[in-house]
């Protein structure tokens, strides 16, 4: 698969995932939008995330991975056998969700491995500043060379597309949508 050009930051478009019509006890508030500086900051120090792929039969699968920020979008690592691996290599689309200390937050995109040494470079870099994890690169891979036969793992840079933020009152609900 190729990438495509890395995202730049941008701030996406804040709206209310419910309308007055919805009869909903969700907010309609507009006051009450989240900013995307919140959800990010929820991504940014999240222990742990969920990653949810799509096996090629077309089932659901989730399972917890170590999150970073890096490079103006999320980043997850998993090994390159692991079946999230194998899925998004076979399909790219996924969700990320995360629980936040004020915000819930779902982010559905899409994830493409990088290759890319100096960019692999970097993103190790916020591995090992958020985990105290060190990871070696070469050969367009990552390497935990600290263990028994080196494992590889890969780096998957999640493009988000939208994102849903819930507050933790139960009422307020806060739809983001990326250009």
């Amino acid at each position: 698969m190729t990438r495509g050009p890395a995202m730049t930051e941008t701030t996406p478009v804040a709206e209310l995932l419910f309308s007055k019509d919805d009869a909903t006890p969700i907010s309609t508030d507009e006051a009450t939008l989240k900013e995307w500086d919140e959800a990010r900051a929820c991504l940014e120090s999240t222990p742990k995330a969920w990653i949810s792929t799509v096996w090629p039969d077309g089932r659901a699968h989730s399972m917890p991975v170590l999150l970073v920020w890096a490079e103006g979008t999320p980043w997850i690592t998993t090994r390159p056998g692991s079946r999230k691996a194998k899925n998004l290599a076979a399909n790219p689309h996924c969700v990320i969700t995360v629980g936040g200390e004020s915000l819930d937050l779902v982010v559905e995109g899409n994830a493409t491995r990088a290759r890319d040494e100096d960019e692999l470079r970097r993103v190790a870099a916020a591995f090992k500043a958020k985990y105290r994890w060190e990871l070696a690169v070469r050969g367009g891979s990552v390497y935990e060379d600290k263990l028994p036969g080196s494992p590889e793992y890969g780096f998957y840079q999640v493009t988000p597309t939208r994102a849903f933020g819930y507050g933790l009152d139960g009422l307020t609900a806060t739809r983001w949508r990326f250009g």
